[in-house]
């Protein structure tokens, strides 16, 4: 992996769609595939004159359930043998900006800070040792869940009801590339209050292991997100509450509940 880290991020102005590299606050315009050899085009737009997209556009969400062990600890959950993972509904996903929007029946609304890892070349049964030569980067994400719908039948876990409402997958603002993701901490802020504080470095399965895995249940294609799953400090969300995902050299995805 580039050990330089860049951010990219894709965006719409003027009703035209566009993607480059994040410096300061000007966008560097490329053209091509991000994730393929993108050129740079020589011209650079403000960040504040354009409008934020998903940094990239997955055919799927991938979402891991108790993979971080303090969380796992906590509600005394048994150590998997293998990645415990569901699918978020395309549907669900939203740009950085983007209102969540308050599902039509009631229920607790709760945020889930996570780590994103974003696919870059499509893995298919891939090795360990091959996994991070098919990750491109890392990016913020927010998996909104009505907490209430999980266990209101006990013959059978709603997660993908639960976490599959319009909106409820905000992703971004960028895609970092460069970073190592066993430094990375995540942080959660809940108007203004941090709620979440926790280390990549207590996932139960890696990043290396996440993709193997997961590559050997299912091909995984570029701009396809593996999100990490999430640790303690999960809460409630009220409706014109403001949510931000932090992860220090990725950025701050921020969106409001309503």
């Amino acid at each position: 992996m580039d050990k330089q880290i860049r951010q990219w991020v894709r965006f719409e102005q003027a009703g035209t769609i566009g993607f480059g590299q994040l410096v300061g606050d000007l966008i560097e315009v490329h053209s091509g595939d991000m994730f393929a050899e993108p050129v740079a085009t020589g011209s650079s737009v403000a960040i504040d004159a354009v409008r934020l997209l998903m940094p990239c556009q997955p055919s799927k969400v991938i979402a891991l359930w108790n993979n971080f062990a303090a969380l796992g600890e906590k509600l005394k959950l048994a150590v998997p043998a293998e990645p415990l993972y569901l699918l978020k509904a395309p549907n669900s996903f939203a740009n950085p900006g983007d209102l969540i929007r308050k599902p039509r029946c009631e229920g607790k609304v709760v945020y889930e800070g996570e780590l994103g890892i974003v696919i870059g070349r499509t893995a298919s049964g891939v090795s360990e040792d091959e996994a991070m030569d098919h990750v491109f980067g890392y990016t913020c994400a927010n998996d909104v869940t009505v907490a209430d719908i999980l266990n209101r039948d006990a013959s059978f876990t709603q997660w993908v009801r639960a976490k599959g409402f319009d909106t409820f997958c905000p992703i971004g603002p960028a895609i970092a590339t460069g970073l190592d993701a066993t430094t990375l901490v995540v942080k959660t802020i809940l108007n203004g209050a941090e709620r979440q504080n926790y280390p990549i470095s207590d996932m139960r399965f890696s990043v290396q292991q996440l993709v193997s895995l997961i590559s050997a249940d299912m091909t995984l294609y570029p701009g396809d997100v593996i999100l990490c799953g999430t640790s303690i400090g999960v809460g409630a969300m009220k409706p014109d509450s403001d949510v931000a995902v932090q992860i220090d050299g990725i950025g701050t995805l921020r969106n409001r509940f309503g």
